[in-house]
């Protein structure tokens, strides 16, 4: 396509001026190696290139785990591809970066960026490097927006990960994160609120801010520092996690990504229509209008802050949850990160399947992904239309939608791009460099047999490093898979007010269907991401605007070798009277480099291997020395258990995250697939059959 395009300006340009001619072509050329990720990679190589990508260690941890090194595996990826997945950014603008740098922990002066305090939430500290240097931990970067820096992150926050053994850290780009963003954010804004309110941490917080040139007067921060602690606060409590007034905390290496994400979806299409009809259930008239006041028939971002605002001023506690739970889900459904090898050879991606990987898929995928992860998110109704909006289907009406966003889309395929050559760890490669022990090769053998017996038929064994694989995923219905049910049923059941999106149509598997004033928030995102994606960056020069977002969704779709297919499985099909019934479904993947992905199921409610290939409950004709899964562990050490394939979980051995499978949304059943009668020593087989994928 490059090459056509080339061409093509090169015949225009013999019928204009050759001044012209030469300015065109070299605008291209410049359009075109911005969008290559060969330039950004080779751009790392020439400005970083440090050889251990920047890892470090950590004088104390927490829970005792030991590292006095970081190696890295074979998984396809330079040191500079690290360094850039590590560093790119999406579009996440969490805060003001300077505010991220200058800020102290709550109860002391130590930084919050130190590296031990970013390593007690199970972030991947790292060193100062050129692309990285105030020595953020890996996914955490800056973003400039409308002119502002800002801290934000990137997929490598929550898709890279870290296991030890014998005080080596093996680092595995693109595993599941340990990561605690939950306590995370908590933190973050408890230290924004003690600096708030200490003098002395405000004098130094101001301080430093003014000494970096970021703001010019103490009132400005002041005012942000309102401003910033408003919105940590609000998010945090909007995404508070419970089932019927019961808590359901994540802990560490979960997150309930798309609950978040629906939320953020949900504030940011609300429209005066909307905010009565929550208002009107909750608050008297006169209360309302007190609150409501005279708002335009369309909203700034401005107005959307002040009601946010508002919201959270309301002296009635019980008032102001009532009109969460209204406008809002609880994002209840905690699973763990996914590992993101072989993740764009698949055809449908996400736990259920809820993301189709054809044509320009991919990007509105990740563009949700920023959206849940602090995208600046300017969502206005506009007089007229645009561009864009013909395109999402707005058509010509007489006002439309602007999705105008931080997101970078451009970034995102680009970040796609690069995770085609990504593969899989290979604990055999690890054994050969004498970082983990070697294989049993009988073991193995008798384990591949049950294997094909017991577990290929939804698992299909791949070549991990040919270039041409594809990965059909298997998606079985809930009673089939019998695990926990709520991340699906969320993703179906989970409605909310369509607000700016009311009365336009969204395009699903199983036909059209029109966001009545209450829609299901699936067909909601679908619809706001489309329409994220088709909105060029406003961020980027005028005349490259237009350019770098044609060409990169023209790439995305003709590069992407993943074409429309139907799912493969057992679960029910869409329907125009059900069209997301195919989301009550889980998926069973090729598992090459699940040694490194632990804990378990969707969830993560089982903390081995071995623990897996347990029954979770007993039944009446149970053996009397028959073992079940644990029914609580400990989460948050990277110290590899070898044998049984896991992390150290043991509730004795370190105070970490109490893992409790009889909570709700933490249930460890299902998936026993006939390994409920194997023996010990068959397990064993399997695992280390498992190790060698």
């Amino acid at each position: 396509m490059q090459k056509a395009i080339i061409y093509l300006l090169y015949k225009i340009g013999s019928n204009i001026p050759r001044s012209a001619a030469i300015a065109t072509v070299l605008l291209v050329v410049f359009v075109l190696l911005r969008s290559s990720i060969w330039f950004d990679v080779a751009y790392y190589n020439f400005v970083d290139g440090d050889v251990d990508r920047g890892a470090t260690t950590v004088a104390t941890d927490q829970f005792g785990d030991s590292f006095s090194r970081v190696e890295y595996l074979d998984q396809g990826w330079s040191a500079a591809d690290s360094l850039w997945f590590y560093n790119v950014t999406q579009g996440s603008d969490l805060l003001p970066y300077d505010f991220f740098v200058a800020l102290e922990q709550e109860n002391s002066t130590t930084p919050f960026i130190d590296a031990e305090n970013m390593n007690g939430y199970r972030y991947l500290p790292q060193k100062a490097t050129r692309a990285n240097p105030d020595a953020l931990p890996v996914g955490m970067v800056a973003d400039t927006y409308d002119g502002d820096k800002y801290m934000g992150f990137t997929c490598a926050a929550c898709h890279s990960s870290q296991v030890n053994y014998n005080g080596v850290g093996i680092r595995i780009d693109g595993g599941p994160a340990a990561a605690d963003m939950d306590r995370f954010m908590g933190d973050l804004e408890a230290s924004l609120s003690r600096t708030l309110a200490d003098d002395a941490k405000r004098e130094r917080f101001v301080s430093a801010l003014l000494s970096a040139g970021s703001y010019r007067s103490e009132t400005a921060v002041v005012e942000d520092l309102n401003t910033y602690i408003l919105q940590l606060g609000s998010c945090n409590f909007f995404n508070e996690s419970h089932v019927d007034g019961t808590a359901v905390p994540y802990g560490y290496a979960r997150l309930d990504a798309f609950g978040r994400i629906y939320n953020r979806v949900l504030e940011h299409v609300l429209d005066p229509a909307a905010l009565r009809a929550a208002v009107d259930g909750v608050l008297s008239p006169d209360e309302a209008d007190a609150m409501l006041g005279s708002l335009p028939d369309v909203l700034s971002a401005e107005d959307r802050k002040g009601i946010i605002q508002k919201l959270m001023s309301l002296e009635d506690e019980a008032d102001l949850r009532q009109l969460r739970d209204i406008v809002f889900n609880s994002p209840n459904a905690p699973v763990s990160y996914p590992f993101l090898w072989d993740i764009p050879q698949h055809d449908y991606v996400q736990w259920n399947g809820i993301g189709g990987n054809a044509g320009v898929g991919p990007i509105g995928r990740n563009a949700g992904e920023v959206i849940g992860v602090f995208g600046t998110l300017d969502w206005v109704e506009k007089p007229g239309w645009s561009f864009a909006s013909v395109v999402t289907g707005h058509g010509f009406e007489s006002k439309h939608v602007s999705f105008t966003s931080s997101v970078d889309v451009q970034n995102l395929r680009k970040i796609e791009d690069r995770l085609w050559s990504l593969t899989s760890p290979s604990w055999a490669e690890a054994a050969q460099r004498e970082l983990l022990p070697s294989l049993d090769t009988a073991r193995m053998a008798r384990g591949a047999e049950l294997y094909t017996e017991h577990c290929e038929a939804c698992h299909a064994v791949i070549d991990s490093r040919d270039p041409d694989r594809r990965i059909v995923a298997r998606m079985d219905r809930l009673g089939v898979a019998g695990t926990d049910r709520r991340m699906a049923n969320n993703s179906v059941q989970y409605d909310g007010f369509s607000g700016i999106l009311r009365n336009q149509y969204v395009t699903l598997d199983a036909g059209s269907l029109l966001l009545q004033a209450e829609a299901p928030v699936a067909a909601l995102l679908t619809k706001a991401t489309q329409s994220v994606v088709a909105t060029p960056d406003p961020d980027k020069w005028f005349f490259t605007r237009f350019a770098d977002w044609a060409l990169t969704l023209a790439k995305a779709f003709a590069s992407n070798e993943i074409k429309p297919s139907l799912k493969a499985g057992s679960y029910t099909p869409d329907t125009p009277v059900r069209p997301l019934n195919s989301l009550l479904a889980y998926k069973g993947r090729p598992l090459n480099g699940i040694w490194a992905t632990a804990p378990y199921l969707h969830n993560g409610s089982v903390p081995t291997l071995y623990d897996l290939l347990l029954p979770a409950t007993a039944r009446e004709n149970d053996p009397d020395d028959m073992a079940y899964r644990p029914q609580t562990f400990m989460v948050g050490s990277r110290e590899l258990d070898v044998e049984k394939v896991g992390f150290k979980h043991g509730v004795s051995e370190y105070d970490g995250f109490l893992f409790d499978t009889t909570t709700p949304s933490n249930s460890n059943g299902g998936h026993d697939y006939g390994t409920r009668m194997l023996t010990p020593d068959e397990r064993m087989d399997l695992v280390e059959f498992l190790k060698s994928l």
